[in-house]
């Protein structure tokens, strides 16, 4: 049920809140998201320093916060249709299969977006 008093800033706030949770959730409950973190910590660095030009480097965040986002995504799917049976259903396997697929799209677009902005630096 919906608070009453769920507007404004109060929303903001509330829902700023209900984020917090969803990424502490999926940082203690999913070791795929743990590290894409940890890759992107490894990675937001190389961006910033990298001498590419700056539509180059917002290209090479934005990819790394894509597969973030898609693994949140993922992760959620995941919880929902556990949640909705534990029984095995074609259906329950497709839905995690096709969040899957997406999660793995992700990185082949990041891979690609690092391999084509960085690689011809190091030739």
């Amino acid at each position: 049920m919906k608070p009453a008093n769920n507007q404004g800033i109060k929303r903001v706030i509330r829902a700023t809140g209900f984020s917090f949770k969803g990424l502490k959730s999926a940082w203690t409950h999913e070791a795929a998201f743990r590290q894409e973190v940890m890759l992107a910590v490894l990675l937001l660095p190389v961006a910033a320093w990298a001498p590419v030009s700056m539509v180059e480097k917002l290209l090479l965040v934005l990819t790394v916060f894509i597969v973030l986002i898609v693994e949140l995504l993922n992760s959620a799917i995941e919880a929902v249709v556990d949640r909705v049976g534990e029984e095995i259903h074609p259906l329950s396997g497709q839905a995690k299969d096709i969040a899957s697929a997406a999660v793995f799209i992700s990185l082949c677009l990041c891979g690609l977006t690092w391999g084509a902005i960085l690689l011809p630096l190091l030739a």
